[in-house]
Formats: C-alpha cells, structure tokens, sequence
C-alpha cells in the first residue's frame, strides 16, 4: 500500500517535492513506531480514584450456581460512593488453605491466613492506590487455570473493576496456579501482570508469557519448592524473547515461606545481589502495566 502511494505521489510531482515528501513520511513512521514501542505508566485513572483509607474484607461462600469459588473480596473505602473502575489483585493461597465453604463455611477464613487478605485483616494493607482485592478458597486438589478464568470472569461482571488492570498473584500451590493461569489461558488471559511466589511452571511453555510481565520469588533455601523452578522457568521466559523481561528475585537462607517478606515489602535489601533486586514494593511494580 504505502509503496504504491509513492509510485503515484513519484509520477505527479517534482523530484524536489519528492525528496522532500519521503522525508517527512520517514520521520512521521519512525516517530510511530518510537511513540509505540515507549512504555512509560499511565498513573492517571489511578491518581483520580479515592484515597483509601480502609475498606471492608468479605467473605462469599462458594455456591456453585454463583460462582466457580467461595472467596473473599476487599473492597477500598468509599467504593459504594462513587462509579469509579478499580484495579483488581486476584490471590491464589496455598495448599494449606484449601477447603469447601459450600459444606462448612467456617473453612473459608483459612483463606486469610497469608498474603494481602491477612494484611488487610491485620489493617496494615496500604497500596499507592486503591485495589479490590479477590481471594479465592481451591476446593478441588489444585488451582485450575480454565476454571480460574471462569472465576474472574464472574467477578468482572459482578464488581466494578478496570478490566485493564487485572493483576494475579500466589503462593506455592497458589505460584503454581499463577504460571498455570498463564499457561492454560496466553491470549484470552485477563492478566495485565503476575507475581507467583515459590512456584513453578512448565519451562517448554515459556512462549505463552511473553504478552505477560511477570516477577517471581523464592527463598534459596525452600525445602518444599526448590528454588530451581522460579529459576528456570524465568531463564526460559526471557530466552523467549518477552515484551517485557521476566524478573526473579531471590532471598538467600530462606525456606519456603518466601511470601511473608514479598507482600510486606520487608524483603527489601535482603535479596540475593545475583538476581533481581527487590527495589519496589511488588503492588507498585504492577501498576505500572495495563492489559
């Protein structure tokens, strides 16, 4: 198309005029293709949104006629008072958190035992900007990516969120269940960025994340989950050739529960020089992407 847009322009015009056209079209594409390719955060739907200043953790019991899992849901202070779209940090709990509240509802607080939702319930939760924050509880014996998908949707549909800023998050069996989000959806994922924590994936998949920013931790002293995991499926991400590189940050001497340190942010100057330095909190860090 653009070649014979210039045969036509070459035949009308002066070879002076010509010169001086293709110039300008040569500048014009390559200050496109610059302005495309710069990916600087914009901050400003997020700045516009109410200040926070202590919102209200739920539970839902898991109805499977409602929702694909009970969960609980964080809203941000003033969310009822306004029509504003809020980011949305979907957490993905461990193994140790599974249960069904649909049998017994009691089991649903397990959910709150780490990560934001116990942050939020300890009131130390305070992101440069306001979240809603999902929670789901695994009923079944590990994270499915398909039903997983199906979840978000339903929350999508059901609360007020910034469908740009989906964000995902886990922890062992939940950094398990974030690679396998990633993996089972690639295209029709809803996540704009992912932070999976002592987990793993498939490294022969490494092709399906890079549309994905993604930040991996682990402790290099995790009995449980062996530190060789995050490494090589970050090593495998990036030799794919990502829109934007794979991070993995690693924590010397610790064990399993690298997470505690991660979600607070007190992992800060304690990580491995070797790898990448955990310099931003991990919520700031996603906000800087949009899907």
């Amino acid at each position: 198309m653009i070649t014979q847009i210039v045969t036509i322009v070459k035949n009308f015009i002066t070879p002076s005029k010509y010169l001086c056209i293709i110039l300008i079209i040569a500048f014009s594409l390559s200050f496109s293709c610059t302005k495309k390719s710069s990916m600087v955060p914009d901050y400003s739907i997020l700045v516009n949104l109410p200040k926070d200043t202590g919102g209200i953790q739920t539970p839902v019991y898991y109805n499977s006629k409602v929702n694909s899992f009970g969960y609980y849901i964080y809203t941000p202070s003033g969310y009822k008072d306004n029509q504003a779209e809020y980011p949305l940090l979907i957490f993905l709990h461990g193994s140790g958190e599974k249960g069904n509240s649909m049998l017994d509802n009691t089991v649903l607080k397990k959910v709150l035992s780490n990560g934001p939702p116990k942050l939020i319930e300890l009131k130390k939760w305070m992101p440069v900007y306001p979240m809603i924050v999902v929670s789901p509880q695994c009923h079944d014996s590990w994270w499915d990516g398909k039903k997983l998908h199906k979840f978000i949707g339903e929350i999508l549909s059901q609360y007020r969120i910034n469908k740009s800023r989906v964000y995902l998050t886990g922890l062992s069996m939940g950094g398990f269940g974030t690679f396998n989000y990633i993996e089972t959806c690639y295209d029709s994922s809803y996540i704009a960025a992912a932070v999976p924590i002592c987990g793993g994936g498939n490294s022969y998949m490494a092709t399906f994340y890079r549309k994905t920013p993604l930040w991996a931790f682990h402790g290099d002293a995790d009995n449980t989950v062996n530190v060789s995991n995050s490494i090589n499926m970050v090593k495998a991400i990036n030799d794919a050739n990502p829109l934007i590189p794979a991070k993995l940050t690693i924590f010397p001497g610790v064990g399993h529960d690298s997470w505690t340190i991660t979600y607070d942010g007190t992992g800060m100057g304690k990580e491995r020089k070797d790898y990448d330095p955990f310099d931003v909190n991990i919520y700031n860090w996603m906000f800087q992407y949009t899907k």
